[in-house]
Order: C-alpha cells, then sequence, then structure tokens
C-alpha cells in the first residue's frame, strides 16, 4: 500500500507542490493535502508522515510561524507528534515548529538583514536516523535555501543538548547566515521530528540540476 504523507498548508505557503512532485512522481507514494482549518483531532490518523511545507504563512506576521501554530490543525499535529509519527517542517515548515515548541530554539532575522537565495553545501552529521539512513555520515550535499527568516539561534544548554543527544542532523560548510553551531537542521529528542532551512524537496530531479535531496526523502520511506 505503500506510505501516505499529509502536506499541510497554510495561508502563504507556497512549496506545497514541490513536495507533492516529490512524493508522488519521484517516490511513487501518496500525497495528500490537508488544509490549516481542519479542526477534527484525528485528522492526521489516516497518515503515516506529516510535512509542513516553506513559504510564508499568514504573511510572517507577526513573526514567521507564530499565526500557522494557532490554526485548527494543530490539536491533530500535537496528536500525531505525541504518537511518534515522522514529521518533517521545511523552512517555513521549521519556523512553524519551532514556533509550536515542538523544536527547540529560535529562528532569528539573518545576520546581513536580507533575504538569501541559492544553493550551498550541507554536511549529512548523522546518518543513522529516519531522515538520513539513505547518506553516509560526513557525506556533503548541495540544497536551495531561501529565507529571511533562517538564523538557528538556542542558548549554551539547549546547544550542549543538541549536541549529546545527536539531534543536530545537518549542519552548513559554509554558514550563511550564522546559525548557531553551523546548525540546518535539527530533530526533536526522541527523533521523529525534523526541522531544516534548507530546501531538499527542491533538489530531487536531475532536470533542475541536483538530486542531493531525493535521499532523504528516500529514507523516511525506508524508516
Amino acid at each position: 500500500m505503500g506510505i501516505k504523507f499529509a502536506i499541510l498548508t497554510f495561508p502563504g505557503t507556497n512549496c506545497e507542490r514541490d513536495m507533492y512532485h516529490c512524493i508522488t512522481d519521484e517516490l511513487r507514494q501518496q500525497a495528500e493535502f490537508i488544509c490549516h482549518d481542519e479542526s477534527c483531532i484525528n485528522a492526521l490518523d489516516p497518515f503515516d508522515v506529516i510535512l509542513l511545507p516553506g513559504g510564508s504563512s499568514y504573511g510572517d506576521i507577526p513573526a514567521p510561524g507564530v499565526m500557522a501554530v494557532t490554526t485548527g490543525i494543530f490539536s491533530a499535529l500535537r496528536k500525531a507528534a505525541e504518537e511518534g509519527k515522522l514529521i518533517f517542517g521545511v523552512c517555513n515548515g521549521f519556523q512553524i515548529l519551532v514556533a509550536a515548541g515542538l523544536l527547540p530554539g529560535s529562528l532569528l532575522c539573518n545576520t546581513m538583514s536580507r533575504f538569501i537565495c541559492k544553493t550551498t553545501p550541507i554536511k549529512i552529521v548523522r546518518n543513522d536516523s529516519a531522515f538520513t539512513n539513505q547518506y553516509e555520515a560526513g557525506q556533503v550535499v548541495n540544497y536551495p535555501i531561501a529565507h529571511m527568516h533562517g538564523r538557528y539561534h538556542c542558548d549554551d544548554a539547549t546547544l550542549h543538548q543538541l549536541q549529546q543527544n545527536g539531534q543536530i542532523l545537518f549542519t552548513y560548510e559554509d554558514n550563511p547566515n550564522d546559525s548557531t553551531a553551523n546548525i540546518a537542521g535539527i530533530t526533536n529528542k526522541a527523533g521523529n521530528i525534523l526541522g531544516m532551512m534548507p530546501h531538499p524537496e527542491r533538489a530531487v530531479d536531475m532536470l533542475l540540476g541536483n538530486a542531493d535531496g531525493l535521499p532523504l526523502f528516500k529514507s523516511i520511506v525506508s524508516a
């Protein structure tokens, strides 16, 4: 029957089609869009994996991710998180997961106070997770980034916990936004929730010149 993915959409989401293409065309798995105003606590029960794509939910007002957390779908998302389902947030999706307290730290404006859009080298720190098992540990891949508020920040105590628990899965090789400890992507302590600023879903087809992101999604299916 395959794996069934839910792709959550909010007003301002703009990367949901990228995710859908990756899941249905590249992986040949099932995917369905789930609207932010779905208030049934069991709305995500039929799905194995929940994806939060990029964009600018609610125009990033008053801050990225804050308004999305107040929507109806979050009761179902929190339930899915507690049940240990795999949840993956990219860019604005990462911001939403942090705003919801499902991932630690905060995402601040880039140090240079401008939007960054380019492809950048990313290091796979660990390959024994549900999200990286199709990579090699230490492998360097190229993912696109496109963000204004992408600078990951946390205090020293939180950073120590992330390092001790092996929650840092991705780091920048050439830190574009001055993120703490070069962090590009982290999981929760349980390892079932991943948030990252780079866009692996934009690097899944050689027609675009880069398929380095495809193993991440294959890792999810494998897990």
